[in-house]
């Protein structure tokens, strides 16, 4: 007997929920929780119809084929997304058609079914997402679904139903559509970043919003959403066309996903060398059009090699990029361009600089930013982790306009051969081309 109350138990436990830490399971569960409240306190408030059950068909087929149409795009797509990334859903244009037509239990039913058909279809063998996150982003819908169906049915003239064709109520309609769609955005993105955030303690909440883009879309599958509530209950057969729609839009998704791992130098997150100088060259282009100003840096780690010799490796050294990255990243402006031009050698380009006293003063400040960057590292023989500090580089500058300066090659030569000089007079300095004037590293506190 205890055999098989055992066995159970330990089925439970094993679940991949039960090995993440505490808090993240607390606050699964418990949205978890606020989800099946949600769902059930809805659930009786309108009667179900026959033609509550075709529309949820209809809806249901046409989720269930873009689903097997997308799946393979979907898996990639999966893979390519970064750990601080927010799940995209594409599928809200079914769920959020079943919110403005279909009473409230389906349209929590509608949310059940398209993530229950994804994990079936997208992942038949391999599971490399846990179904606990899984079913916390089906869990999150619900939620703001929910949230959707009070607005909708507080606001709109014929709840369920699609906008009133009259105007002005079909425009009042509209409106509540619009703000029920934001807010069950708002509360599904509110609660993944939230766990996000909790799960990873060196998760940055900007990284949440670098794919801003990729959620204006989903805005977009709501917005079909709309069109396919209106054609399941006047022209059901046109929904196919909002099916082949959709399958293009999802290849599109991925194409940028590619494109964006493409520009991205995996260590640092910063552009790669050939995305860089492509943005360089258009930077440099603007700046002679416009009788503008360019400042170009080379930053240079100070004894890179040694770090990787010493200090425990590739893997130490790789740690120390994405930190010294993760810095620049922060010290710089959304318009300067950071990348990584092999090794242990960054460059930045700073547009619209008016001065080089005013450069140095920037790279003076990357500088001291870079003093302050501390690197957890694994300890020596079963020690904990202990913290690398001490990192300095030696930055070349050069400013645009100057003499013989063409393209970026020939700033990139002048910016070398200030980084020469920096490094050549000691390092953790910084000079200026073509009349190097070093910072010495006495006035990084001054």
């Amino acid at each position: 007997m205890q055999g098989r109350i055992g066995r159970p138990y330990r089925w439970v436990t094993g679940l991949a929920l039960w090995q993440v830490p505490s808090h993240v399971r607390t606050y699964v569960l418990a949205v978890y929780g606020v989800a099946i409240a949600a769902a059930t306190s809805t659930a009786f408030l309108m009667p179900v119809t026959r033609l509550d059950l075709l529309r949820f068909g209809v809806l249901a087929l046409c989720a269930v084929v873009y689903i097997e149409f997308t799946r393979r795009i979907e898996r990639q797509r999966e893979y390519w997304r970064g750990s601080t990334a927010p799940y995209l859903d594409t599928k809200s244009v079914w769920s959020f058609a079943a919110v403005l037509v279909l009473p409230p239990v389906m349209a929590s039913a509608m949310v059940v079914l398209t993530y229950a058909v994804a994990w079936w279809r997208i992942w038949p063998h391999e599971r490399p997402v846990p179904l606990y996150r899984w079913a916390f982003s089906g869990a999150t819908v619900v939620c703001g679904t929910q949230a959707a169906v009070a607005v909708l049915a507080l606001g709109m003239h014929h709840y369920p139903g699609v906008p009133d064709a009259a105007v002005p109520a079909g425009l009042i309609d509209l409106v509540v559509v619009a703000a029920a769609a934001a807010l069950r955005w708002l509360v599904n993105a509110s609660m993944v970043m939230a766990a996000i955030l909790i799960s990873n303690a060196k998760a940055d909440i900007r990284d949440l919003f670098r794919n801003f883009a990729e959620h204006l879309s989903e805005a977009g599958t709501m917005g079909l959403g709309v069109v396919a509530a209106t054609l399941v209950v006047g022209h059901p057969v046109v929904l196919a066309g909002v099916v082949v729609a959709l399958v293009a839009m999802h290849r599109s998704l991925l194409l940028h996903q590619f494109q964006h791992k493409a520009r991205t130098d995996t260590k640092t997150g910063l552009a790669t060398a050939g995305w860089w100088r492509e943005l360089a060259e258009q930077a440099l282009a603007r700046a002679q059009d416009r009788d503008g100003t360019l400042g170009v840096m080379l930053v240079d780690l100070d004894h890179f090699k040694t770090i990787n010799d010493k200090r425990g490796g590739h893997l130490v050294g790789d740690q120390v990029l994405a930190a010294v990255g993760d810095a620049l990243r922060e010290e710089t402006r959304e318009q300067d361009i950071c990348g990584r031009f092999g090794g242990d050698e960054l460059a930045i380009v700073i547009p619209d600089v008016s001065s080089p006293r005013n450069l140095l003063a920037v790279a003076e400040r990357i500088r001291r930013r870079i003093h302050s960057v501390v690197v957890e590292i694994p300890g020596e023989d079963g020690q904990g982790p202990l913290e690398l500090t001490g990192l300095t580089v030696s930055i070349g500058a050069t400013l645009f306009p100057a003499p013989d300066v063409e393209d970026i090659d020939d700033l990139l030569r002048r910016a070398d051969t200030a980084l020469y000089e920096a490094k050549e007079g000691g390092r953790d300095r910084t000079c200026l081309s073509p009349s190097p004037t070093p910072i010495p590293t006495q006035a990084a506190g001054s």
